[in-house]
């Protein structure tokens, strides 16, 4: 895991932020790759906001997203937090965007392509719009729980398991704001992530002292802050919300 929050590929593959720093350099190659790379992150982005199966090359909405990830790409910094957290936000409010400026385009179809002789007008199939209701419902169910199982591997990584979060989660708000107030802080800082991910230890120590805490205290939730920083390390959007809301 790098600074940007996004997961190394294969060893053959280019470091995705040396892609992303070369791309913000004018380099159209690394552009291009990082694009390729993280298409399928972004046909996800789409089909969830949109709660639908899209086509490529049918539907407009895959390219208004790639779109968005390519201004992303140039507007990304690093006080912006992960580079896809940030990047699904901007596909997210360009998508928006384009259903709003697209809304007129779709009532004058509807004028002229629903009137019938009698000027009638019909109103869309209630059906239809329950079956897309449905439909998005299920994308964002499946979507959930490959990202569960997603993080339940991740989590095996540094042998805690899925089941053990309820029990180690901190049981009073206070403790457990400040077990990720300490997480963020590991998920935001090199040295601290590379601690994390190099040799599956928190640097307890530099925490202890950043955070006027004691050590027992750091100790004692060393699981549960090692899984929220993982959360926020990874590209979990819905397990990033639920935590972080909570």
């Amino acid at each position: 895991m790098n600074r940007l929050g996004i997961r190394f590929r294969r060893s053959d593959q280019a470091d995705p932020s040396t892609l992303l720093s070369r791309a913000q350099n004018g380099d159209m190659e690394a552009r291009n790759q990082l694009i390729q790379d993280y298409t399928p992150f972004v046909l996800k982005v789409a089909s969830q906001k949109t709660g639908r199966f899209l086509r490529p090359g049918v539907d407009e909405e895959i390219s208004v997203a790639l779109l968005a990830f390519n201004e992303a790409i140039t507007a990304y910094d690093g006080q912006r937090g992960s580079f896809l957290s940030f990047s699904q936000t901007v596909i997210q409010r360009r998508l928006v965007d384009y259903f709003r400026r697209d809304r007129g385009r779709q009532n004058e179809i509807a004028l002229s392509e629903f009137e019938e002789d009698d000027q009638t007008l019909h109103e869309p199939n209630p059906l239809d719009r329950v079956a897309q209701a449905t439909w998005g419902m299920q994308q964002e169910q499946e979507a959930r729980r490959l990202e569960i199982e997603e993080y339940a591997k991740v989590l095996q990584q540094f042998h805690i398991g899925f089941s053990e979060l309820a029990r180690v989660a901190p049981k009073h708000r206070d403790s457990r704001d400040r077990a990720i107030s300490i997480a963020r802080a590991v998920a935001r800082r090199e040295e601290y992530r590379r601690a994390l991910v190099n040799h599956g230890e928190l640097p307890v120590k530099s925490l202890v002292e950043e955070f006027q805490v004691s050590r027992k205290l750091v100790e004692r939730n060393r699981k549960y802050i090692i899984a929220v920083a993982l959360i926020l390390m990874h590209d979990f959007p819905y397990l990033q919300g639920y935590v972080l809301e909570r």
